[in-house]
């Protein structure tokens, strides 16, 4: 699949997000991200150790915790580099099928794990202006 096309297809329909390193903090990215796709119609799950809610959602610990009660489409990360490679292992474990590295966030040794365990994988792009660019 081309970049374009995984882009295109994890975009649209709206989906179940879960969002690693989401903060209950307005001002952080992540939480402005997040709910701007909560208003596009996405679920969003949030993934805080230290949040029990964030935007309205149940927060989990982790992505295991969150795949026991919620059926995650996309593992949106909020994490430095050098964290994702337990949350690529996590994403594969729970059977997630894509993971998206936002942008500032790339990891190519974890993506190229992720990509071989068969996940649709983005990094370096922030979501919420990919998905408005595809609105145009």
């Amino acid at each position: 699949m081309t970049d374009a096309e995984t882009l295109r297809s994890l975009l649209h329909p709206p989906r179940t997000v879960a969002v690693v390193g989401l903060s209950p903090k307005p001002h952080r990215e992540s939480f402005k991200v997040a709910a701007y796709m909560q208003q596009q119609g996405w679920r969003i799950v949030p993934i805080n150790p230290n949040a029990a809610e964030i935007l309205g959602e149940k927060a989990y610990p982790s992505l295991t915790e969150a795949a026991a009660h919620e059926a995650i489409a996309l593992v949106n990360v909020f994490r430095n580099s050098d964290d994702v490679p337990p949350v690529v292992a996590e994403a594969i474990a729970i059977g997630a099928p894509a993971i998206w590295l936002q942008l500032g966030i790339r990891h190519d040794a974890a993506l190229a794990q992720a990509q071989a365990a068969g996940l649709l994988c983005v990094q370096d792009k922030c979501l919420l202006v990919e998905h408005a660019r595809a609105l145009r």
